[in-house]
C-alpha cells in the first residue's frame, strides 16, 4: 500500500515537472516573439491581442469540461472573480513592464532578468512568515552579483530597459505566490486562467487605444509573433502553470520556470544573432548558479504543500478582498 502511494506521488510530481518544463521552453522562445513584435506593433497592442487570443483559446476547453467541474456555490463567485481580477492586474503589470523594457534590451537578457523571479519568491515569502534557508541567501547574493554584471553595458552603464524588466520580475514573483494561494482554494484552474487573461487583455487594449496606433496592417505584419504569444505562450504555457500549481508549491514552480532563461538565451543567439559581452556571460553564469542554489530547498516546500496551503492563512486583507468582504 505504501509503495503504491509512493509510486502515485512520484508519478504525479513527474507530470508536474514535465508540465512546468514545457511551459519554460515555450516562454523561453516567447521572448524571441516579443522582441520581433517590437518592430511591428506597440507593446500594449501586442499584449492586448495575444492575451485576448489566449483567453479565447480556453473557451472550448471550458465548454468540454463543463460537466466534469463541480457546480459553483453562489458564495464562491467572489473568490473566483476576485482571484481573476487580482491575478489579471498582476499579470498586466508584469507583461507591460517586460514588453516595454524588451524594446530597449535583448531577448536573452530579458529572460535572465525575469528568471530572478525564482530568487524573489522566497524573499517575498519572508513577509508571509516563511523561514528561508541559508542556501537561498547565498543564491540571492550570487544572483544579484550576476545581475550587476549582466545589465551593465560595455562602458559600465546601466542598459536602458533592464530596469523595467527587473521591476516586472517582482510582479512575476507576486503573481506566482498569488496563483499558488488561489490553487489551494480549489478554484478551477482553467477558469482562473481565462479570467486573468481577459483582465490583462482588456487593460492592455485600453492603454493601447489611448497611447498607440492600432492598424490591421500592423497586426497582420506581426501575425506570427502574435499567434505564438497568444496561443502558445498565453493559452498553453500560462494554463500549464496554473494546472501544475495545484500540486507544486510557488517556490518550486519558480525554480523550474526559471529554466526559460536558458531557452531565451539560446533562442536569442540562434534566431536573432544576439551576443553577450564577457561580463554579461559571467553575469548569466552567476545568476543561473544563484537560481539553482535557491532551489535546493525543494523537498521542504513539497512537505509543507502536503500539510496545507503554502501561503499562511494570515493574509487577512487579501482574504477579505477575495471573499468580497471589502
Amino acid at each position: 500500500m505504501e509503495t503504491s502511494i509512493r509510486h502515485q506521488l512520484t508519478s504525479k510530481m513527474l507530470t508536474v515537472d514535465v508540465l512546468l518544463l514545457l511551459a519554460a521552453v515555450i516562454w523561453g522562445f516567447s521572448y524571441i516573439a516579443q522582441r520581433v513584435s517590437t518592430n511591428l506593433v506597440g507593446p500594449f497592442t501586442y499584449n492586448g491581442v495575444r492575451f485576448g487570443l489566449g483567453a479565447l483559446s480556453l473557451l472550448p476547453l471550458l465548454w468540454f469540461n463543463r460537466r466534469s467541474v463541480s457546480p459553483v456555490d453562489p458564495g464562491s463567485w467572489w473568490s473566483i472573480l476576485g482571484g481573476g481580477l487580482l491575478t489579471g492586474l498582476m499579470l498586466f503589470a508584469s507583461v507591460s513592464l517586460q514588453q516595454v523594457g524588451i524594446v530597449h534590451t535583448t531577448a536573452g537578457k530579458t529572460g535572465f532578468i525575469t528568471g530572478l523571479c525564482v530568487v524573489i519568491v522566497p524573499v517575498l515569502s519572508l513577509l508571509l512568515g516563511h523561514r528561508t534557508p541559508w542556501s537561498t541567501w547565498v543564491g540571492v547574493a550570487l544572483a544579484v552579483a550576476g545581475l550587476y554584471l549582466l545589465v551593465l553595458t560595455d562602458d559600465l552603464t546601466l542598459a536602458e530597459g533592464d530596469g523595467l524588466v527587473l521591476l516586472g520580475a517582482f510582479f512575476w514573483a507576486g503573481h506566482v505566490l498569488v496563483i499558488g494561494w488561489l490553487s489551494g482554494q480549489h478554484i478551477e484552474p482553467v477558469v482562473l486562467a481565462c479570467l486573468q487573461f481577459t483582465v490583462c487583455a482588456v487593460l492592455s487594449l485600453a492603454v493601447a487605444a489611448f497611447h498607440e496606433t492600432i492598424t490591421l496592417d500592423g497586426l497582420w505584419s506581426g501575425v506570427i509573433p502574435i499567434l505564438y504569444g497568444g496561443l502558445l505562450s498565453v493559452g498553453v504555457a500560462h494554463t500549464l502553470q496554473v494546472v501544475a500549481q495545484r500540486t507544486a508549491p510557488p517556490a518550486y514552480t519558480a525554480i523550474l520556470l526559471s529554466l526559460e532563461t536558458v531557452f531565451a538565451a539560446l533562442g536569442g543567439w540562434w534566431l536573432l544573432d544576439e551576443t553577450l559581452s564577457g561580463h554579461g556571460i559571467a553575469g548569466c553564469v552567476l545568476m543561473f548558479a544563484g537560481i539553482v542554489l535557491s532551489g535546493t530547498y525543494r523537498g521542504g516546500y513539497r512537505k509543507r504543500r502536503t500539510e496545507g496551503s503554502v501561503l499562511p492563512t494570515s493574509l487577512t486583507t487579501y482574504q477579505f478582498f477575495i471573499r468580497g468582504k471589502t
